[in-house]
């Protein structure tokens, strides 16, 4: 389906008003028919059931740009709630980390664009390759110098000595070889959590668990108590947010008892571990990065794990006990959201919304319910759920414009080309067509 045949650019001064649509609003309810009138970067009005053009008495003044959706379905921008911009689809985590820093600002921003192209409009910065990657690129796409989505950034993982992120091997100990920051002792991670912030990070993601792939078992829980606490009293007196790399059950029980907001992972969260998030799920959000498992499982031979062998056996078995967990919490109405760990090779970014049909398929959500975690939901994970997420007045104009009905298949939001219109912040990114009679028409 296509608007029109015209392209169109930017946004009148006197705003664009989206007219004849079906309004998915992230509230919970059903689609309806309406309107949205946009003005600056924020949503002005919403009006049900008229139609400008289509015999509604609603008017909007002059200067108005007209978007005639042809009944396409308006929606909030999705939201991915573990995004790692600086993972830049190469084949293994050594790639990445010993990519020189010059390029890797540049690949980054060309990640940033992937992203937004495939209907993303917002993000939360789950961890950085380098320490200032992320907080460069939210600066220049803040500055609308380079396209990307509304983005947290984060900074490198903080890891233990031997832990997830300690990459340099045993006889070449080298900091400068790891992709996280490696610390031993409250005090050392009072200093670097203190640097991030200096550098201008908006989250500090600790790595609380090991992970297959690396040779720590993801049950593995190597982080001291004192010094998650430290990390996270220091973080706390910035204002700034905690996140956790966090497979095994400890790990879980730790950023709960040490209230770290965000959750990644949680495979292994035993039956003490929910009843402990169930007990404080309006702190918590829970993104269990199923993409990962899955295609590092199953998808992965090109670049060497077979299916089979035992890496794959590894995350063969930590989906199952994933999918079982999610399931589990779901239930207790623990907030569970997208984000699949993109950024490699056999997970590349772009593809984020396939994790909406993951939700349906194999976690059990209803479409909507999978559609509600990757908008309104997302909008609360990115510290912004009175303002993001939801098409209500007032809201961030973060917005796309899709052929056909998510509800009934959720899998059109893969299809870029169903994507036929995204706009951030109140200006498109994608413009939609529009014909030259429209445009004399809001002349």
């Amino acid at each position: 389906m296509a608007i029109d045949t015209l392209s169109w650019n930017g946004s009148a001064s006197g705003g664009t008003l989206f007219t004849n649509v079906r309004i998915f609003d992230a509230t919970g309810e059903y689609p309806y028919t309406g309107e949205v009138l946009v003005q600056g970067n924020r949503i002005k009005q919403i009006t049900k059931g008229s139609s400008r053009f289509g015999g509604g008495q609603t008017s909007y003044g002059s200067g108005v740009t007209v978007i005639d959706g042809m009944g396409a379905t308006l929606m909030p921008g999705l939201i991915d709630a573990h995004l790692h911009l600086s993972w830049n689809n190469a084949p293994g985590i050594d790639p990445i980390q010993m990519m020189e820093v010059e390029e890797h600002m540049l690949v980054t921003m060309e990640m940033a664009k992937l992203v937004l192209d495939a209907g993303f409009t917002g993000g939360r910065g789950a961890a950085a390759a380098k320490p200032r990657l992320d907080v460069v690129a939210k600066r220049f796409i803040n500055e609308g110098r380079f396209p990307g989505p509304r983005y947290l950034a984060a900074g490198p993982e903080i890891t233990t000595v031997g832990g997830l992120g300690d990459s340099a091997p045993s006889h070449i100990p080298h900091e400068g070889l790891n992709l996280g920051i490696v610390v031993s002792g409250p005090e050392q991670v009072r200093r670097t959590v203190r640097t991030l912030i200096k550098y201008g990070v908006d989250s500090i993601k600790l790595n609380l668990s090991g992970e297959e792939i690396t040779g720590m078992g993801a049950e593995e829980t190597p982080m001291a108590e004192e010094e998650v606490a430290m990390a996270v009293s220091e973080a706390r007196c910035r204002n700034k947010v905690v996140s956790a790399h966090a497979r095994s059950s400890g790990s879980v029980k730790q950023c709960i008892r040490h209230g770290i907001q965000n959750i990644y992972h949680a495979s292994f969260a035993d039956n003490e571990a929910l009843d402990m998030l169930e007990a404080v799920k309006d702190k918590h959000f829970v993104a269990p990065g199923i993409a990962w498992l899955i295609n590092t499982a199953r998808h992965a031979e090109p670049w060497g794990i077979t299916p089979g062998s035992r890496v794959a056996e590894l995350y063969e078995r930590e989906l199952e006990m994933c999918i079982d967990t999610m399931k589990k919490m779901h239930r207790r109405g623990i907030r569970v959201l997208i984000g699949g760990d993109y950024g490699f090779a056999w997970t590349p970014q772009g593809t984020n919304a396939k994790d909406i049909q993951t939700f349906v398929e194999m976690l059990g959500f209803s479409p909507m319910e999978a559609l509600l975690a990757a908008t309104r939901y997302g909008g609360q994970i990115m510290c912004m759920g009175d303002e993001l997420g939801m098409i209500k007045e007032g809201y961030l104009a973060d917005l796309i414009l899709v052929d056909g009905d998510p509800l009934a298949d959720v899998r059109i939001l893969q299809d870029k080309n169903r994507l036929l219109a995204i706009m951030t912040n109140g200006k498109f990114h994608k413009a939609p067509q529009i014909s030259e009679q429209r445009r004399r028409l809001t002349a």
